[in-house]
């Protein structure tokens, strides 16, 4: 037996010496997957296949790196060199360079990236005299790739009844139109983009049978890693290379397909045993990675999903800490008890700070966790993505507040004049910019001082530029009201930056939507944070905040070495020590656009699970009893999901037991999920009113009053709606403005104006 093969377990085993006929490995999280794809490709070299008869496919360049040289190490990289190993848009661009001919193209053809296709479906926009604020670039794109995902061409999609219903409903007729126009556009240019390197591989092996008997031959084993996650295009190419000797072994895991969005189908997994019919099933269920108690909470949870194909994944390591679950009064809280936390787990278990990950369901989630890792002086850093306060959108709507406070910052000035696009082209921004270096005046100063008919600006432009000023002049005039969060509303608001954006609805722009959302949020919290206080709550104190805030410098570790914040969705594949899923509540995760049918449902609670089995050592999972949602402060129940966990692998406070299991199914209504699960702490039954998702404050009675200087005293216990309980450290001042000191438990030491605080005291 070959010495590499001592390294496997049983299963592992199994799956890697059988190597003929259908294979379906199912391996479970942390089960040793990768090791057992890269080691069957070195079984058939050890056996004397050719390495150019096999095909490996990948979902990443990363992935197909590493495993190439974990063969290497084996078989020798003068073997391994010639596999045909990459992902998919790899290996088929590299078929249709060779075959480009057929399809009408030169063997040189050019790929597109996004933003190249996106430049041109605006030219093609503008030709059809189509406004591309209904026809946004990004939105026209992600609907073309979803048809060429799908297979739909040109041709076919006027009769995709319910693609062009869906058109018709966005108010977008013309995709068809321009989806032609662009294949028209690249087939002149020579050029294809992403999607049309499996479309165009499709349409290879369905109108050229000799070409597609050619591959056949040409690979006699097909391994594919991650296959839950292949959309139609990429299932079909597979299927039809594997016709004929059907040595084709799929390895992933149903229960971490998690990527419909981007047109992955979890049936071509589920549906492989229909496909071939005389498969061999092996199941990796040993997870390495996870302590007893993890890996046990992970399958309790999945176990409610019907669409899968079952399996017992243990772990044999020690049964380690169970999973805390923690609930905080407000999102501002829970950042606060997330970063105490790690303080105190690095502190006990001298932990680094790469060791801790933080989870959230949304990118918009990151800034609260920025904000308390940033008090704490901890180096932390956005895994797949900028850093809130450095996102585009946001930089944008930052722009307008500096302009509306200093209309003399200049780039600020550049940076918003046509955004929105409002007709003022790049020519004009430099005749304007060319008289304000030759004048000493700013950009602003020769908009409002200056003839722009002398400066060769025509009289259109010259209106648009009017108009530009008096919308910014009118900001200004609402520079004096105290509260920041009525003038950023009404600057988000009038300044045309939220319809921009809710005229794209692709997932890319529904995350910059609520990004901006987020960002109004922290404004609010800023604006009532600072009037509790006493402070000066208007627009240029929080810019003065968050210029320090964004300042700061945080990279004082290596840079290998900080606290992760990522999606969960950006997580898959990755582990950590500790892992904080934060934010699960009902309406957040799960979605509340999912929640509505069982398909969406299972699909988030599969997230859930892949968020869980990132946990090596610890996990914690918290939800907050509100949070600032477009401005208001808003009550959430917590998430179905943690009910669904069996407790006895749970870590929760006496108050917040589990009184006992709720199996809610996906129609449940939020308010009814936990009428049998949590008790009353976790639900807070007798200090709120039952609520659904969304409800909002004038709507729970709370149950504060207002507390007079005479009935408070230093030592006593109180509860605020935001930062939880503390305790009183000291009152001073007179009526009506009295201020009060408290410790509080998580959030730290405050000073409050007690008119203001809605305290309550604790008996």
């Amino acid at each position: 037996m070959q010495e590499y093969l001592n390294e496997l377990n049983e299963a592992q085993r199994d799956a890697v010496v059988n190597t003929d006929g259908p294979s379906l490995v199912i391996a479970g999280a942390g089960s040793g997957k990768t090791r057992v794809l890269t080691y069957r490709i070195a079984h058939l070299l050890q056996q004397g296949v050719p390495p150019g008869k096999i095909l490996a496919l990948t979902f990443t360049n990363k992935a197909a790196r590493e495993m190439k040289e974990r063969i290497a190490a084996i078989v020798g990289d003068n073997v391994a060199r010639y596999l045909w190993m990459g992902t998919f848009h790899s290996i088929f661009a590299r078929i249709l360079r060779f075959e480009a001919e057929k399809l009408g193209y030169s063997s040189a053809f050019t790929i597109y990236d996004t933003s190249d296709s996106k430049s041109v479906i605006k030219s093609i926009v503008k030709q059809m005299s189509l406004t591309d604020k209904i026809y946004k670039p990004g939105d026209v794109l992600s609907r073309i790739s979803s048809a060429k995902n799908d297979l739909v061409t040109p041709v076919s999609y006027t009769r995709d009844t319910n693609r062009m219903m869906a058109d018709r409903a966005a108010q977008k007729p013309m995709v068809y139109e321009i989806y032609t126009r662009y294949m028209k556009h690249c087939y002149q240019s020579g050029v294809m983009d992403f999607d049309d390197l499996l479309l165009n591989t499709n349409i290879l092996f369905r109108d050229f049978p000799d070409v597609l008997k050619s591959y056949q031959q040409r690979f006699s084993y097909i391994l594919v890693d991650e296959y839950q996650d292949t959309n139609l295009s990429q299932y079909r190419i597979i299927k039809k290379l594997a016709e004929g000797h059907e040595n084709i072994c799929v390895v992933g895991d149903d229960a971490q397909s998690i990527y419909s969005f981007r047109g992955a189908k979890i049936e071509n997994i589920l549906n492989f045993r229909n496909d071939y019919p005389k498969y061999n099933i092996y199941k990796l269920e040993q997870n390495y990675r996870s302590t007893k108690n993890i890996v046990n909470a992970a399958n309790s949870i999945i176990a409610n999903n019907k669409g899968q194909i079952f399996k017992t994944v243990f772990s044999e390591k020690e049964d380690g800490n169970k999973i805390k679950v923690v609930k905080a009064y407000s999102d501002v809280e829970e950042g606060f008890i997330v970063a105490n936390d790690i303080a105190e787990r690095r502190l006990r278990h001298q932990y680094k700070y790469k060791d801790f990950a933080i989870l959230y369901r949304t990118n918009a989630q990151s800034r609260i966790f920025e904000e308390a890792l940033r008090k704490k002086n901890y180096p932390y850093k956005i895994y797949g993505g900028l850093s809130f306060y450095q996102r585009k959108e946001i930089k944008d709507i930052l722009a307008y507040f500096r302009i509306v406070v200093n209309p003399n910052d200049q780039e600020s000035l550049k940076r918003i004049i046509n955004y929105p696009a409002r007709g003022i082209g790049n020519t004009t921004i430099a005749k304007l910019e060319d008289a304000a270096g030759n004048t000493g005046k700013s950009i602003w100063g020769i908009l409002t001082t200056s003839d722009l008919t002398q400066l060769g600006i025509n009289k259109g432009t010259q209106q648009k530029l009017k108009n530009f000023v008096e919308l910014i002049l009118r900001f200004m005039m609402k520079l004096s009201e105290p509260s920041a969060y009525d003038v950023a509303k009404d600057i988000v608001s009038e300044s045309g930056i939220l319809k921009d954006l809710h005229q794209d609805r692709s997932m890319e722009n529904q995350s910059k939507i609520e990004n901006v959302e987020e960002l109004l949020n922290a404004i609010k919290e800023f604006t009532t944070n600072k009037i509790e206080s006493g402070e000066p709550a208007m627009l240029v104190n929080f810019l003065e905040e968050v210029s320090l805030l964004t300042d700061q410098d945080t990279d004082n570790a290596e840079d290998n070495d900080k606290v992760t914040l990522m999606t969960i969705h950006s997580a898959k594949g990755l582990e950590f020590k500790n892992v904080y899923i934060v934010g699960v509540e009902e309406g957040l995760f799960p979605s509340s656009q999912s929640t509505d049918n069982e398909r969406g449902l299972e699909e988030e609670r599969r997230l859930f699970y892949v968020a869980i089995t990132r946990a090596e050592q610890y996990a914690s999972i918290s939800f907050a009893k509100s949070r600032y949602k477009y401005g208001e402060l808003k009550f959430s129940n917590p998430s179905r999901f943690i009910s669904e966990i069996d407790q006895k692998y749970l870590d929760i406070s006496v108050d917040d037991m589990l009184a006992s299991k709720s199996k809610p199914s996906f129609n449940n209504r939020p308010s009814d999920l936990f009428s049998k699960g949590f008790s009353n702490t976790l639900m807070s039954v007798n200090k709120f009113k039952s609520t659904n998702v969304g409800q909002t404050n004038q709507q729970v009675n709370f149950n504060y009053h207002e507390i007079g200087k005479t009935e408070i005293k230093p030592g006593m216990r109180v509860e605020h709606e935001r930062f939880g309980k503390g305790i009183v450290l000291g009152i001073e001042g007179q009526l009506p403005n009295t201020k009060i000191t408290v410790e509080f438990d998580n959030a730290g030491k405050k000073q409050l104006l007690l008119k203001f605080a809605k305290l309550k005291i604790l008996t």
